[in-house]
């Protein structure tokens, strides 16, 4: 779930009292109102329950996201998108992606383990020059020696073994050192509806920080492939 949902289901859930507050009164209950006026009241409490506070700014949590808009759409009303509406925003997702100008892919491993350890940054106790972390372990399992992990996305151990990887200077290789790079900067590129989060797009990583992350996963030395 992202920010923009988390503060309108937060909003309509602080908003209960004064939907039954209004009941109580006489006046119009949720059931009675339509989709506009419920979308006025979750707005009005939006702004009367939240404010900007440090780094984090409310316009920019319910900035209008046309991927997130149509995958929560889909969740509300039960249903995956269709195919030909997830390629769509894969196709617009893809767009987005960055990929290194002097065609390099890997970095330090070293430094990407310590990248996906931290969860810091764009919080509202960071700083705004405070170095964000790419929080990978969240819900990846990435190397054995951390036992500490999240499962919300599937293991990366082995992550060379997993995909088929055998001889570094393959050509299958560099296809997925680049699909790699591509899944970390827009996941969404791949899988439109995807809950990984749009690093390289959003700007929570820097293009260094990708390139030191796709060595961890895929460098020969890094003990993600031991």
């Amino acid at each position: 779930m992202n920010i923009k949902t988390s503060i309108k289901l937060a909003a309509v859930a602080a908003g209960a009292a004064t939907l039954l507050a209004a009941c109580a009164g006489g006046a119009s209950s949720g059931a009675d109102m339509n989709p506009a006026q419920l979308d006025a009241l979750t707005h009005q409490i939006v702004q009367n329950s939240f404010h900007d506070k440090g780094i984090v700014k409310v316009s920019q949590a319910l900035a209008s996201d046309p991927t997130l808009d149509a995958c929560n759409a889909a969740d509300v009303a039960g249903h995956p998108l269709s195919p030909e509406r997830a390629k769509e925003i894969e196709a617009l997702n893809m767009k987005t992606i960055q990929w290194p100008a002097d065609g390099k892919y890997l970095g330090d491993w070293k430094s990407g383990e310590k990248i996906a350890q931290s969860g810091r940054g764009r919080t509202w106790t960071d700083k705004a020059d405070t170095v964000n972390g790419g929080n990978c372990y969240n819900c990846h399992q990435i190397t054995k020696e951390e036992i500490s992990f999240g499962t919300i996305g599937p293991s990366l151990y082995h992550y060379n073994k997993l995909h088929g990887v055998t001889d570094p200077g393959s050509p299958q290789a560099q296809e997925m050192v680049k699909y790699t790079w591509g899944k970390i900067w827009n996941s969404k590129a791949y899988n439109a509806c995807s809950n990984m989060p749009r690093a390289g797009t959003k700007g929570t990583l820097t293009e260094a920080q990708v390139r030191d992350i796709v060595a961890l996963l895929m460098d020969p030395k890094s003990p993600v492939n031991q």
